[in-house]
This record gives structure tokens, sequence and C-alpha cells, in this order.
């Protein structure tokens, strides 16, 4: 009796010369992995899609399995995960199989859509059923379906994390994909603020508009109306032409306003009003335009502390934090270092056309290291090993001189609680760090995590999540 496949899943695969028996196994595979929540994408030796379920329409729109085989699959799932010289083609290409990553599923300007990832090579059987130019198959789930975080590293918006506190704050970027409200980010300087301001925006309905980014602290106070709003000639001594301004240029999309506690009290109150009243007027006329935009700002600054100095208008502070998130700093997220330096490596090498991979030494090294200036500094570090690195592997030597020589992060700890119970010939020490706060409170309870955590009125369970997250073990046991 000859096999009949639903219409749904033969117009997928219409256009290929296959046999019956290709076309049954095609369907049933989809059959059995839709009832676990799962679709799928077969690709050839290239990283060319040959299959794509019919199922990944319900992920990214109608329509889209249907244009997928021919393409490569970095359109799919994006060059940072799955480029050239990315360390998931590569264990691909050495039979090598990888699961519990994480990307953005998306095919032109659609739909995005995180997803859980697990590629393997296929392991070809039976010659009558399986199609002999799959090489690879990727198995996605729709993240949010797992219901917990992954333990490894996910990539979306060109970001890679690994650390539950980053999976969180992406998870929050995933849950913000039908909403336009107001977002604010705070975090230390070189933490990736506008890389999490890209992702919303690019996860956000307004995704297909600009991105325009501005640094409120970079311009000048008596430039930073015209920066905002534009302005027209003749309006100011300088002004020869008309000149749009940001708000302007970010119609349709969204405005970054980074280090919005820098911004001038009186740029503060017609800030307000925009937000408010969903006009502005160029700098010299008084034609009112729609301001049609997304707000996301950012700060490095405690804005608490601003509001009670008064440098900080409370009403605007309150119209932005519609939705606060807060990005830790490297130091607080060392499961992020290993995929960040090698995302950073893979991009600068791409650029220049080398090959370098990190030596365990090395890593070992930027793991234990207290990164000051946070990812930016991590960057700017990978950048200076790649210069200097003469042979492919990036070893210690490579690495700058402050690496090199910073005590690992659980001995500087120790430096510093030694250093403040000294004598005083010095100024006094800055505020602790919450490592070291963590480090005090468990040793005035030797150890104990159910005590400690009782004194610091958290759980047992989150006292261990930030032990781990600061990498902090009982030192009894070493």
């Amino acid at each position: 009796m000859e096999k009949r496949i639903p219409e749904q899943e033969s117009c997928l695969i219409h256009h290929e010369q296959l046999s019956e028996d290709t076309k049954a196994a095609l369907y049933g595979v989809t059959q059995v992995l839709a009832s676990v929540d799962r679709t799928f994408v077969c690709m050839d030796a290239s990283f060319r899609i040959v299959h794509a379920s019919y199922l990944l329409d319900d992920l990214i729109g109608s329509g889209v399995a249907r244009t997928l085989p021919g393409h490569s699959i970095e359109e799919l799932l994006g060059s940072s995960l799955i480029g050239p010289g990315t360390p998931l083609r590569q264990a691909l290409q050495e039979g090598l199989k990888r699961e519990g990553w994480r990307a953005t599923l998306q095919l032109g300007e659609g739909t995005r859509r995180l997803v859980s990832i697990t590629a393997a090579p296929l392991l070809h059987g039976d010659a009558s059923i399986c199609d002999p130019r799959v090489a690879y198959v990727i198995l996605l789930r729709p993240a949010e379906s797992e219901g917990i975080y992954s333990d490894s590293a996910t990539f979306v918006s060109n970001a890679v994390v690994c650390s539950p506190a980053m999976q969180r704050i992406f998870r929050m970027v995933e849950a913000l994909r039908h909403s336009e409200a107001p977002v604010l980010i705070t975090g230390e300087s070189g933490v990736g603020k506008e890389v999490v301001a890209r992702a919303i925006h690019d996860n956000s309905p307004r995704r297909n508009g600009p991105f325009i980014a501005l640094n409120c602290s970079a311009v000048p106070a008596d430039l930073l109306e015209s920066e905002l709003f534009g302005h027209i000639c003749g309006a100011f001594t300088g002004a020869v032409r008309d000149r749009v301004g940001r708000f302007e240029l970010a119609s349709g999309g969204t405005l970054f306003l980074d280090e919005i506690g820098d911004m001038p009290p009186v740029q503060q109150v017609k800030l307000l009003r925009v937000l408010q009243g969903g006009q502005y007027e160029r700098v010299g006329e008084s034609v009112a335009r729609i301001a049609d935009v997304r707000v996301i700002a950012a700060t490095n600054a405690d804005l608490r502390v601003a509001l009670q100095q008064g440098k900080l208008r409370e009403d605007l502070y309150y119209r932005l934090c519609v939705v606060p998130i807060e990005v830790p700093p490297l130091r607080q997220r060392r499961e992020d270092i290993p995929p960040l330096a090698e995302h950073l490596l893979n991009r600068i090498t791409t650029e220049h056309g080398l090959i370098r991979r990190i030596s365990p030494q090395a890593m070992r090294l930027l793991i234990d290291y207290p990164w000051p200036g946070n990812v930016r500094e991590l960057s700017n570090v990978m950048e200076y090993a790649v210069a200097v690195a003469k042979m492919e592997t990036i070893l210690p030597e490579n690495l700058p001189e402050e690496i090199r020589n910073s005590p690992p992060i659980s001995r500087q700890i120790a430096i510093d609680r030694e250093a403040r119970s000294a004598p005083a010939a010095l100024p006094p020490a800055l505020p602790p760090t919450e490592a070291e706060q963590l480090v005090a409170a468990l040793e005035a309870h030797h150890w104990n995590r159910s005590e400690t955590a009782h004194s610091l009125g958290l759980s047992r369970s989150t006292l261990w999540r930030r032990m781990r997250e600061l990498r902090l073990t009982d030192e009894r046991n070493g």
C-alpha cells in the first residue's frame, strides 16, 4: 500500500526527487519530534539547509520552512553561533554532538524566537530512507518550554552569555518581545548595557526600524538639545543649516540614551515632556513633530543617589524605569568569561583572516582576573593577544602583564580582607564587594550554608547560587 504524506509536509519536500520511503521517514521524524515540542533542520556538508520541518512555521512565521532549503544555516541561527571557525561548527565537523546551547531563530526580517539547540552529525543507516546529502541535523525547541536556565552558552543578538544572571536578563528580553515599554538598564561601565539594549530592540515590534544611540555625557550641555531634537538654520550661532535630531532619526525604532544620569536638568525637563506628550520641536522651530520612538536609557551611576542629590528628576526616573534591568559586572558572572572570550576571539580573527585559539592556562588567567573594565576590557585584551601571538595558540605570555600578574580572585579577597584588618595608614578602603560580604558571613558561621543564609535573609538555594556565580567554595575543603 502506498504511503500518503499529509499535504502540509509534502509541500516542504515536493520539489526534491526523493523516494517515498525518504518522504515517509521525514514526516515520521517530524511527528515524533513534535510530540516532545521539537522541530528540526537538516544540513549538507557545506552547512546549507537540505530539509526543514514545516513546524518551523509555528516558531517564526507561516511559509518560512518552505523557503529554507538552499539557504545557509547562518541565515537562520547567526554567524556568531555557527559561522566558519565557531566552536559549534568545528565540533560538528569533528563528529561531535553539542546540546543545550541557545540562539535567536530568525530568517530575514521575520519574527525572532529564542530557542534551545541540539546539533549532531547524522549517522546514516538504511540508504533507502536516508538522504545521502544530509551531514548534520539540528533539533530546535522554544527556550521558554524548558522552564529552567541552561548551563551552556546562549547566543542572542550578537551577545553570548552563560551565567544564570545573564540568562535571566535575556529571558526578560524574550518576555518583552511584544512590548514597547521604556527600559532602564543599569550597570558598571563596560558590562554590555548597549548590547542588552540592542537585543531588546532586535526582539521588539520595532526591530525593523532604526536603533539610534546617544551618549548623553559625550555631548556638551549646550548642544544636547540639538542632538536630541534637531535644529533649524539660524536657531543659534553656528547653526548654518537644518539638522535632524536623534528622535527623528530613530522614528519607527528605538532611541538608546546612554549615561542618562549625566543629562543636565534643563534637558531632563524637555525629555520628560516628550515622553509624556509624544511630541517634540526642533530648536528654533514651533512645529510639533511626533516622537514615534521607544526609549531605552542606561547609566553606570547609582540613580538613587542622583535622586537624593537632586541631579535627576524623580518624575523622569519613573517615566524611564518602567522595566528595570541591572547588568552585573563580569567579576560576578565568571561563567560568562570563557564563552565571551571565545566569541570575541572568533570575531577578531575572522576580521583579520587568522586562526587563533586560547590555551587552558591562558583561559585560567582570564577567569581569575577581576576585570575592572568588564567586557570592554576583555575585548581589548583579546585584541592585544591576537596582535602579539606568534602561533595559533594564545599562551599566558601573550596576555597583558596586568592579567598575568593579577592574583586569583579568591586570593584578592583574602588580601583585601587582611589589608582592612591592618592598622590604618592609608585612606579608608572602598566598600566591600558582594563576594567579600559573602565570605565574611560564611566564615562567621563556619561555612554552614543554612546558618549563613538565615543570617543574610536568603534562602539556602539562593545563597548556593550566589556562591556558585562568584566561584566561592568551602575553604576548609580547598
